[in-house]
């Protein structure tokens, strides 16, 4: 057994444990998940990716930990996006507070699913077609200033996204959630519930920021492993991170222009690769990278805490 499938095996190994303790100890079904428990799940789900880091370092080296940590703070900070658009889906389709768990994590398992496909079929053509990076990284440099002129979720609405519509011309719907169930019967029919619904869109919305986030995980690291497992980890965590962060995820007003400049980095990395292996090595492009990345993350959210503390006095003030 080489490295790599040693590490593969130690993954599927700690993620088939975490889960167990996840589902069977931590969350409890048909119940909503207070602060404090989405604080220990958060804690616990950070911790550990940051231990499979550290053994990823020990195992495979520190050029493979660094890229590790790279796209897991890209991907995680990505979340905070989906969290938004989650609440969005959410308040539109009235989703009960005490199923939201339950919902989310059928979503988020669909869509690591999806995402493994993704990831192969990229990580397959950038292989086969090196030239794609330099197409990823224009894509980058697009997203990047759409994302940092617009804020493309204010304008969302679930109700009128094209798989909803898709979803409502091909399947029967109910207008109510079943009491909890995904599927009923109505008239002797089968019928699919709100529910279904929300757990379709969830998925279907992961995949749409995984258009921007593997792009950027490939201009971080073309190893799988790194890629497949920063990936996983940031998903996984994102159930407790949306009960940790609903309540303030608004307050992150910046953090979507933090975002915008990261992507427009690796964008630019990713474009001119040939030239800056010249004269840097991958070790140092992966240090530079992840810099880069906390520098942008930290100083949009501190900014965005200090704009909206700055607000709320002017407010009171007045």
């Amino acid at each position: 057994m080489n490295t790599e499938q040693f590490v593969y095996l130690i993954f599927g190994i700690v993620l088939v444990l975490a889960l167990v303790f996840d589902l069977g100890l931590i969350s409890k079904r048909n119940q909503s998940m207070s602060i404090k428990q989405a604080l220990v799940q958060t804690v616990f789900w950070v911790a550990l990716a940051m231990a499979f880091f550290a053994f990823l370092w020990v195992e495979a080296g520190s050029k493979r930990g660094l890229e590790y940590l790279s796209a897991y703070l890209m991907e995680w900070s990505l979340s905070i996006d989906n969290i938004f658009v989650f609440i969005l889906i959410f308040n539109s389709f009235k989703v009960k507070e005490q199923n939201y768990s339950r919902v989310l994590l059928i979503g988020i398992l669909m869509a690591i699913v999806f995402r493994v496909i993704f990831i192969t079929i990229g990580v397959a053509l950038v292989a086969e077609f090196h030239w794609l990076l330099y197409g990823f990284g224009l894509f980058l440099l697009y997203t990047g200033y759409k994302m940092f002129t617009t804020n493309e979720e204010d304008t969302f609405e679930p109700h009128d996204s094209k798989v909803y519509k898709f979803v409502k011309k091909y399947l029967p719907l109910a207008s109510h959630d079943g009491h909890g169930k995904f599927l009923i019967r109505e008239n002797g029919k089968p019928v699919y519930t709100t529910l279904f619904v929300v757990v379709i869109l969830l998925a279907s919305i992961d995949l749409v920021f995984a258009l921007d986030s593997i792009p950027a995980v490939l201009g971080i690291s073309k190893e799988k492993i790194v890629i497949y497992t920063s990936n996983i980890f940031a998903v996984l965590g994102l159930r407790s991170l949306f009960f940790l962060l609903r309540g303030a995820v608004n307050k992150f007003d910046y953090l979507q222009q933090g975002i915008a400049v990261v992507l427009v980095f690796i964008g630019l990395k990713m474009l001119g690769e040939n030239w800056i292996d010249q004269w840097m090595d991958k070790t140092m492009q992966t240090i530079i990278s992840l810099l880069v990345i906390l520098v942008c993350l930290s100083t949009s959210i501190i900014y965005s805490y200090y704009h909206d503390k700055k607000g709320i006095i002017k407010t009171l003030n007045n």
